[in-house]
């Protein structure tokens, strides 16, 4: 009861993100389903989840389509819930960390809003080089449990694919801009990313906001020198960038490179042998802090961040733990299926094997409101599935010891210190489902309407089976 009790203090708060009061309802039961089933099946693994009449699937598809949801409120509401209420969240300099990251996930709907050809680079043969499928991005906020650290998602939005206007000339570094403006964070962090989001788009709207870019650099980036003042002032504005200098020349001054520990987690006695630089950066204009790392196994990397104040031994250590959001990623498909949608629009022009970006300037109004309301019901399912985990996160990293006495199953290995990960706070509240479900439960009214929609006979028939 008490893993409950921390559960729903994570959802109450989520009310305000609806317009009524019955949409509050259905959106706990989702989060709820979410949690607790046991396969990925679409909407209906809700239905079986929490053992609900066949009769609730109609409402639930409708639920997706409602505006009475919010989702960039609810969204809003979320990132404040997580900053205010979660106790662990890591901090650097005074800054909260948050990482972001681009998900390519297939779809092979040819009638799904959205869905196009995408390439996927990736030295995995698991993976093909092209699907068909839509293209997310994703941010996280980095959270402490014990002594480990998990990316807490915070939103999703899926970024390519449609374009409503040939005057749209967004990309996904605008759109990821966009989606960090979106959470309403006012207190100072720092952006951690990988090399794609090394760019002006992202570092100069951060700085403007008193945020910082930390990420790493392709070998081929140059920085400058600042310009030695002229002794006789001439006409014209003064000359700004001095030399020029590859940053893979770094690597080459042995004389200014600096032993450390690796300060990345899970690597004990590693030395590294490192050299900072501050130099201009031609895309923002003002001085950067180029980091060079050579790592005696994983070869040589350059970071950057704006900050230049942040110490080499913290860059390096922020931009290790921006691999926390893959394992989120993975959680999130193959354990919550926050991605794992099947809406379909019966009206849309099938799409074609090798679509490309659906063009919708010329189509009807009608049609392109259609595509709308389905493309808002995909991000319904997304960001409720990721504040879902967000949710077990919080549970995993605030409160371990509750989950592993509500686990009631049994693992090989369960390591002192770390925190559990979703699919064990899944279990583990799977099997209090029904204390949750009783009369002293710490939600009557949603306790009550779930009992209301089960499916009561089929409920005994598999309890009388087991």
């Amino acid at each position: 009861m008490r893993l409950w009790n921390e559960w729903w203090k994570w959802c109450k708060p989520l009310r305000g993100a609806c317009a009524r009061q019955r949409t509050f309802l259905w959106m706990v039961v989702v989060l709820a389903a979410f949690c607790a089933r046991e396969d990925l099946w679409g909407v209906t693994s809700f239905v079986r989840a929490l053992g609900l009449q066949a009769a609730c699937y109609g409402p639930l598809l409708d639920f997706f389509h409602s505006p009475a949801l919010d989702v960039d409120k609810l969204t809003r509401l979320w990132c404040a819930l997580v900053l205010n209420l979660h106790p662990g969240l890591l901090m650097c300099n005074g800054r909260r960390v948050l990482v972001g990251d681009g998900i390519k996930i297939g779809k092979a709907g040819k009638k799904m809003p959205g869905v196009k050809r995408l390439h996927q680079s990736s030295e995995s043969n698991t993976k093909p080089k092209f699907i068909l499928g839509h293209s997310c991005q994703a941010v996280a906020i980095l959270a402490k449990g014990l002594s480990s650290v998990a990316a807490l998602p915070l939103a999703g939005r899926i970024h390519e694919g449609l374009v409503f206007s040939n005057r749209d000339q967004r990309t996904l570094l605008d759109k990821m801009v966009q989606l960090l403006q979106s959470l309403a964070i006012e207190t100072p962090y720092y952006f951690v990313a990988d090399a794609y989001y090394a760019s002006r788009k992202i570092a100069l709207p951060l700085l403007r906001l008193g945020h910082h870019l930390i990420t790493r650099v392709r070998n081929n980036a140059v920085g400058y020198e600042r310009a030695p003042a002229p002794e006789i002032r001439k006409q014209g504005r003064p000359k700004l960038y001095g030399d020029k200098i590859p940053v893979k020349t770094l690597f080459e001054d042995d004389n200014a490179m600096q032993a450390l520990q690796s300060p990345v987690y899970d690597e004990k006695g590693v030395e590294l042998r490192v050299h900072a630089r501050d130099l201009l950066w031609k895309p923002v204009g003002i001085l950067v802090r180029f980091v060079a790392v050579i790592h005696p196994k994983r070869g040589r990397i350059v970071l950057m961040t704006t900050d230049l104040t942040l110490e080499p031994i913290d860059i390096i250590r922020l931009y290790g733990y921006r691999f926390k959001i893959e394992l989120s990623f993975k959680s999130a498909l193959h354990v919550v299926g926050a991605f794992l949608y099947h809406f379909w629009m019966k009206s849309m022009d099938p799409i074609a094997k090798k679509a490309k970006d659906q063009y919708l300037h010329r189509k009807s109004d009608q049609y392109r409101e259609a595509v709308k309301r389905k493309f808002a019901a995909y991000h319904r399912f997304i960001q409720l599935g990721l504040v879902a985990q967000g949710i077990m996160l919080a549970i995993a990293t605030t409160v371990p010891d509750l989950v592993w006495a509500s686990f009631g199953s049994w693992l090989r290995t369960i390591r002192p210190g770390i925190a559990p990960s979703e699919a064990v706070v899944a279990i583990a509240l799977k099997n209090s489902l029904p204390h949750f479900l009783a009369d002293s439960s710490p939600a009557p009214d949603i306790a009550k309407f779930i009992q209301q929609n089960m499916d009561l006979q089929t409920a005994k028939a598999k309890a009388m089976a087991a």
